[in-house]
């Protein structure tokens, strides 16, 4: 693959990265507010910097799906994040930028107001460069398209980034913003963090304010964040967004630097929701991990999954539901000229189920708000719980593309899903870890996960990894 001007040598076959000598460096968002603030360096150079290195990889990785003339900035004096470049995910609404949601039933002109979530994030003082890349409405756990070429990997241009984020995590990962934004449903921030090797925190549910289609869904499931390549880029973002606007019915996190001296009880939790067991790879990186926190004090003892085979069943129904309103709703909701045949073929059969199945539906959705009642026992003995976020490594690109026909993906997917889906229904803050690479040189992920509003206890405990196994970087040599 030939290299584009300015664009880094890989450090292994297959990845890619645009980290250069440049205003960014290899530096995260803390690094660089530091420079902004004793003036070394301009929020109009860094902004310079990162839509050169978008240039840079677009056409290898296909990560950015609008790119605006003009970076959108409320600056922020004392915010910690001012001045920081970044993107948003193509399903949030920004004034002069067209919200596509990764679909090609209508054509996205430009927005005429800031949604909620962006006001928050835009208070907070960032530059938002554009828009990343997102499967259709998100309802997929890969960034791959039936009627265009995918978002891929830093790590291995021939694999999945994973999604729904994953032109998010793609743009991380390969050093073109420190952090981006994205949304979770379902695991799309912690999937595509664990495919490129970054920390990805799902809030608790109510942590952030609702996005205005999120707040219309059946169950309040979906959840905002970002995707990062250092906890503490993740707990200043945070702070910064508790700063413009706070649940006052969450505990508050504040701004976290450092681990606890805490030590914790963690259950290990290595089942899944789906049929697929964990294959060796994943399994023995979940055991590392799990050796590693002992190593540092923490009691580990393996503990169940607190549902049973039904709930996966009810999810699906419920994933089902929202693409049949998607398909009803799109004119209204969306843009008048949405027309829900076009559609990719993913979507056209989760329809297809919901309609099916529509007896069904009342049943799953009184059940699934049930889940964080029927769950809670879970974190009666233990702080927090460790559990995988995908069942093996991220697969090749055409695995899980929507071309391949419903069934077939839906199979797989159900497949590749560890345990994500869980805490969206519960609530619970989970964020996912990077681990080390695997042989074959892609990156390894755990999923730890607390109870209600305990996202102070997550980062401090991924503070502690991140110190006592640093992180592994695309642009290093694979060891």
């Amino acid at each position: 693959m030939p290299r584009a001007p300015g664009m880094a040598e890989p450090a292994a076959a297959g990845a890619v990265h645009a980290f250069v000598d440049d205003a960014l460096g290899d530096a995260d968002a803390v690094a660089l507010a530091t420079e902004l603030a004793r003036g070394a360096v301009h929020p109009d150079e860094l902004a310079a910097a990162a839509l050169t290195r978008a240039e840079a990889v677009a056409d290898h990785l296909g990560a950015v799906a609008h790119q605006a003339p003009a970076p959108r900035r409320v600056p922020r004096q004392g915010s910690e994040l001012d001045g920081i470049p970044t993107y948003l995910k193509d399903n949030l609404d920004v004034a002069g930028m067209p919200t596509g949601h990764g679909t090609s039933a209508f054509k996205a002109r430009p927005a005429r107001f800031d949604g909620r979530v962006t006001q928050q994030i835009l208070g907070t003082g960032v530059a938002v460069l554009g828009k990343s890349r997102m499967p259709e409405f998100g309802f997929h756990a890969s960034t791959e398209f039936a009627d265009a070429p995918p978002t891929r990997n830093p790590w291995d241009t021939s694999r999945s980034v994973g999604g729904s984020s994953g032109g998010a995590a793609a743009l991380v990962a390969a050093g073109v913003v420190p952090f981006a934004h994205g949304n979770d449903g379902g695991g799309s921030i912690r999937i595509p963090a664990a495919a490129a090797g970054l920390v990805g925190l799902k809030p608790t549910r109510g942590r952030y304010l609702d996005d205005e289609v999120a707040s219309r869904m059946p169950i309040k499931l979906v959840c905002d964040g970002v995707l990062t390549r250092s906890v503490r880029d993740t707990a200043a973002f945070v702070d910064a967004m508790e700063r413009q606007w706070r649940n006052r019915g969450l505990p508050p996190v504040g701004r976290i630097s450092a681990p606890s001296s805490r030590r914790l009880r963690i259950g290990l939790m290595d089942q899944t929701l789906g049929p697929q067991d964990l294959d060796p790879a994943t399994r023995q990186a979940l055991a590392d991990t799990a050796q590693l926190l002992e190593s540092l004090g923490h009691r580990v003892e393996r503990v169940a999954l607190p549902v049973d085979e039904r709930f996966a069943v009810d999810f699906l129904h419920h994933w089902a539901l929202l693409a049949l309103l998607a398909s009803v709703g799109g004119r209204l909701v969306i843009d008048p000229d949405f027309d829900a045949r076009r559609m990719d073929p993913f979507s056209q059969g989760l329809r297809r189920h919901a309609l099916r199945f529509a007896p069904e539906l009342p049943a799953a959705i009184t059940r699934l708000r049930r889940t964080a009642q029927r769950c809670a026992l879970l974190f009666d003995a233990h702080e927090v719980v460790l559990s995988p976020v995908i069942t093996a490594r991220t697969p090749p690109l055409g695995v899980l593309s929507p071309a391949v026909g419903f069934e077939t993906l839906l199979g797989r997917l159900v497949r590749h899903l560890g345990t994500t889906p869980l805490h969206n229904m519960t609530g619970w803050p989970s964020i996912a870890v990077p681990g080390p690479v695997d042989a074959g040189g892609l990156p390894t992920s755990g999923l730890f996960t607390a109870a209600w509003g305990e996202e102070r206890t997550l980062l401090e405990l991924a503070f502690e990894l991140e110190e006592a196994r640093p992180f592994p970087r695309v642009q290093e040599p694979v060891r």
